[in-house]
């Protein structure tokens, strides 16, 4: 019989099997539906829920719009503890941004419609556009040019 814990166990796992048993996703049918969408890639290939997985691969999948890159060092075929699970893998993905660090997003009120063209030079200017920038020197552009005809109208 196998040991849930994969010591002396099975040599390979279903890669929705094992993504569930390692805890990194709720639930088997999750991991399931997963695979299917073409959010779990093995090796670099997209993976198919029933794809075989052995020590030593690479598993990439998206979760909450973030890659999380997994090595596999233990196959597990049952659902185990938290701390067994983390030794059934290496995690090496980037560490996600600070909600601080990204921008806020911007809402606007349902059925206001389309911003207007003031709303979006202050949009595009809000997101660091280019938009903005040519924006930004028309304005500062017009403002010498009027400090320039003051200046000459005082002479």
């Amino acid at each position: 019989m196998e040991d849930a814990a994969g010591a002396g166990g099975p040599t390979s796992a279903r890669v929705d099997v094992w993504l569930w048993s390692t805890r990194q996703i709720k639930s088997r049918s999750a991991a399931t539906a997963a695979c299917k969408a073409g959010h779990v890639r093995v090796n670099g290939e997209s993976a198919k829920p029933a794809q075989q997985v052995k020590v030593g691969d690479e598993i990439r999948y998206r979760v909450d719009g973030f890659d999380r890159l997994l090595l596999v060092t233990r196959i597990l075929v049952k659902r185990v503890g938290a701390p067994i699970a983390r030794t059934a893998y290496k995690d090496f993905s980037a560490p996600r941004p600070s909600p601080l660090d990204s921008p806020a997003a911007i809402i606007r009120d349902r059925g206001a419609g389309r911003p207007t063209k003031r709303e979006r030079r202050r949009l595009d200017a809000l997101m660091g556009g280019a938009a903005a920038d040519h924006g930004e020197r028309v304005i500062v552009d017009e403002l010498d040019a009027k400090l320039a005809r003051a200046f000459d109208e005082e002479d």
